[in-house]
């Protein structure tokens, strides 16, 4: 397919300025530059000139909330922050203090501004993902290629990937062998090898070989669009912490004005009116929960969109702030440990057989099961005999008849094979599966596969385990199996031999104990998934299954995501209690120097605004993941000692 159009260079500055020059911008811009030259002109004792300019700074300023302020109580009723600083940019000018409300009108809408273009930055990285996927793609039909735009691509057209190319959907490879890159949208380090047969995600960049592809969804839903979708939606959704700002916002807006109505009534009963409404407008301002409203939402939309770029689609911000309390992780073994690509390592043939016509018979019987040992097994015997009446007995093995012989294949704890138990006992202690063959009765031998651990495994576990999470592997194979790759990869805690449902109950159980994350490949491990305090589902980019089961998809197979998933959570979560101790500590504060007179208006609004300014910025740091991902994922040693501040 080929690449966008490179845009003219002429034109790119003014587009950048035409991003910036908008009107919530410019009214804050204005605002300031008429503040500005009021104090200048009022210093120069040009007073007709400062008043007209304090009157511009007000509304310009002023425009940017004011209107939605009053719509807002209007149309809904809705009493909001934006209405406190009405009131106090109005009462400020009927009581004569035109400079105080022309600063107050400045720095609110300023702050405003670098609100929005704070969340418009944050999802800018999200929606950059969507520039992975070409705008056009080069079609194969009738022997010829043709070039067509990526939305017209339905599933079951074949497209051309040349090398140097971005995948543009969802397919399976037909003709051809490369390497691609998807660093962008797996987190996935190393280039991943494709032939004939694999599957390729949107977004993909192919690095050497041409490439014949089968679309399996259209140009415009695929893996990658169905990532973008699910992570705004995360950011649309509020976390625990959230919903507590929300909760500690939402009765102090009334509270604020009741407390400045007491404190303009009760002072004036008692003293100057002009002084003690002075001061009511002072409180209005400085118990105005603006930076506690949106000290969490900015946080949350920062990390989401960050992890997002590193393969890491999380569906909530509840489950990133859960995910950020998890202090034990169970494992399941097959497909998330393990490569999920076994393969026949032995044949042990009983007494009058030859390993030859066991594997063959096996191989007849399994050749049609889409089951991973059975693939392995038709896979080491390409040239077998047809079976037929194959029945597939889920949970315990598959029966057949070849050459008028009734073969069925099967665990050994389904299968009593009394002759070869030594054999399979020593198999199984080297970490292998094994299945016993039979031939009419007759145990005619045992056939062994090895699933191999990650390359990466071990040094996952050792970077949670340096970082204090406990890990348990959880799985239905054979204890000796699970006890041999547990070994390798470091985990002293194995429950094998499990059912589904048994092992949704232990993870249920261990989730009581302590915040739990299950691992696992989101379809089979569903139940599972569901009793955690998080689901993770691994390897999730083009499963649809997979990522509406768990809460948290790794859209990548690199275990190594997992613990720096984990230290982006947490590191997320000390931003966000640090955004809420700063914004509850400076309306403590303000309080009682605004009641007591020792601030004025202006220096109220001044400490007010700037501190919804450092609130914003110190949650835009959630967004600065890429050094602390990419550099740990390249340095295994850097991964295990990185802490994630």
């Amino acid at each position: 397919m080929t690449a966008s159009p490179m845009p003219d260079p002429a034109n790119v500055p003014s587009s950048r300025w035409r991003e910036w020059l908008t009107p919530g911008l410019l009214l804050p811009v204005g605002s300031g530059v008429a503040l500005v030259t009021g104090f200048l002109t009022e210093l120069a004792g040009l007073s007709t000139v400062a008043t007209p300019a304090f009157w511009a700074g007000i509304l310009l300023g002023g425009y940017t909330f004011v209107p939605g302020a009053l719509r807002a109580l209007i149309q809904r009723r809705k009493v909001g922050i934006s209405l406190l600083m009405t009131i106090s940019a109005i009462g400020a000018i009927i009581l004569g203090y035109l400079e105080e409300a022309a600063a107050l009108a400045f720095l609110y809408s300023t702050a405003e501004m670098l609100e929005d273009r704070a969340m418009d930055h944050a999802r800018d990285g999200l929606r950059s993902l969507l520039s992975l996927i070409p705008t056009t793609a080069l079609l194969k039909r009738n022997g010829t290629g043709v070039t067509t735009n990526v939305s017209d691509i339905v599933a079951g057209d074949v497209f051309i990937v040349r090398p140097g190319e971005r995948v543009c959907t969802d397919g399976i490879v037909l003709v051809g062998k490369s390497s691609l890159d998807t660093s962008a949208t797996t987190g996935e380090s190393m280039p991943q090898y494709v032939t004939a047969g694999e599957r390729v995600s949107a977004g993909s960049i192919n690095l050497s070989g041409a490439l014949e592809v089968e679309a399996e969804a259209p140009g415009t839903d695929n893996s990658l669009t169905r990532i973008v979708e699910l992570v705004e939606r995360a950011q649309a959704q509020k976390g625990e912490r959230a919903r507590l700002a929300d909760r500690m916002a939402s009765p102090l807006i009334p509270g604020v004005i009741i407390l400045a109505l007491a404190v303009a009534i009760i002072g004036s009963l008692a003293g100057d009116p002009s002084t003690w409404i002075t001061r009511g407008l002072v409180v209005l301002v400085a118990a105005s929960p603006c930076a506690l409203a949106i000290s969490v939402p900015v946080t949350i939309v920062s990390a989401v969109g960050a992890a997002s770029r590193f393969g890491i689609v999380v569906k909530s911000g509840a489950a990133l702030e859960e995910l950020g309390t998890i202090a034990h992780i169970g494992f399941d073994k097959t497909g998330t440990l393990t490569r999920n690509n076994p393969v026949v390592t032995d044949v042990v043939a009983a007494n009058g057989y030859s390993k030859h016509h066991v594997l063959a018979w096996a191989a007849a019987v399994e050749r049609a099961s889409t089951h991973p040992i059975a693939t392995a097994i038709a896979a080491a015997a390409p040239i077998a005999p047809w079976a037929t009446a194959v029945t597939e007995l889920p949970g315990n093995g598959v029966t057949g008849t070849v050459d008028g012989h009734e073969v069925t294949i099967g665990s050994p704890r389904w299968i009593h094979a009394a002759e070869l138990g030594q054999a399979i006992a020593e198999l199984e202690l080297d970490g292998k599966t094994c299945v016993v063959v039979r031939r009419d009765g007759q145990a005619a031998g045992v056939i062994a596969i090895r699933d191999e651990l990650r390359s990466e495994a071990a040094g996952a576990i050792a970077a949670l385990a340096h970082d204090g999470i406990t890990v348990s592997m959880l799985t239905g194979d054979n204890s000796r199996t699970a006890h041999s790759l547990a070994a390798e990869a470091g985990i002293e805690d194995v429950r094998a031999e499990l059912t589904p449902e048994y092992k949704a109950r232990i993870v249920s159980e261990m989730a009581e104990l302590a915040p739990t994350a299950m691992v696992g490949d989101g379809i089979n491990d569903a139940p599972a998934l569901a009793a955690a305090t998080v689901g993770i589902a691994m390897g999730a980019s083009g499963s649809d299954a997979a990522i509406e089961s768990a809460d948290i998809a790794f859209t990548g197979n690199d275990l190594r995501l997992i613990p720096l998933g984990l230290r982006h959570a947490r590191r997320t979560r000390r931003i966000i209690d640090q955004n809420l101790a700063l914004s509850v500590a400076i309306i403590a504060a303000l309080l009682p120097l605004a009641i007591s007179g020792v601030f004025n208006l202006a220096a109220v609004v001044l400490v007010h605004e700037g501190a919804e300014v450092l609130v914003i910025l110190n949650g835009l740091r959630a967004a600065r993941a890429k050094g602390m991902l990419t550099g740990a994922k390249g340095n295994p040693r850097a991964l295990a000692a990185g802490n994630g501040r």
